[in-house]
């Protein structure tokens, strides 16, 4: 797997203060993204054990709520093993943090995945250029959800966050 950046202290991208990882790699390539440099999979840099232990090192601080994966797209086929793994070491680590995922996939394409049980929100959909709305909280478009998992997997019915 490849990534451009982790960045922390971040409000914009999931509830609380927030570390982010910004993967590589997006089959999606929406109109108006935000963030198209990410779209290669090839682009970025390694993700690297020295990578993992920044990522962890950023995630230590108690005011730092959780981990939030976006990108390009974290569930890219190529993201999703280490994605999947990342995951499975943060909620060991840091049991008490919130894991939140972005991705242009939706809830029904990827609901089979082993990940899904190991993320407590997932920001699902494409962007849609049209539907952009400045005042939406935590997504893009109005076509995207914010999905609060542990709900929709315990209900068996998707249940949006708020």
């Amino acid at each position: 797997m490849r990534y451009h950046n982790i960045t922390t202290d971040d409000m914009l991208n999931g509830d609380g203060l927030r570390t982010v990882l910004w993967v590589a790699g997006c089959t999606h390539r929406c109109e108006g993204c935000h963030n198209p440099i990410t779209w290669d999979i090839d682009g970025g840099i390694p993700f690297d054990d020295a990578a993992l232990k920044e990522l962890f090192k950023k995630l230590e601080p108690d005011y730092i709520s959780g981990l939030t994966l976006s990108g390009g797209d974290p569930l890219h086929p190529r993201n999703r093993d280490e994605v999947t793994e990342i995951c499975a070491k943060c909620r060991k680590m840091f049991p008490n943090k919130t894991i939140w995922l972005y991705t242009g996939f939706t809830f029904e394409e990827i609901s089979d995945l082993e990940i899904i049980s190991l993320l407590d929100v997932i920001v699902d959909g494409q962007f849609v250029k049209s539907q952009f709305d400045p005042k939406l909280h935590w997504k893009g478009s109005a076509n995207q959800r914010v999905i609060d998992v542990k709900e929709t997997l315990n209900l068996g019915k998707i249940v949006l966050f708020d």
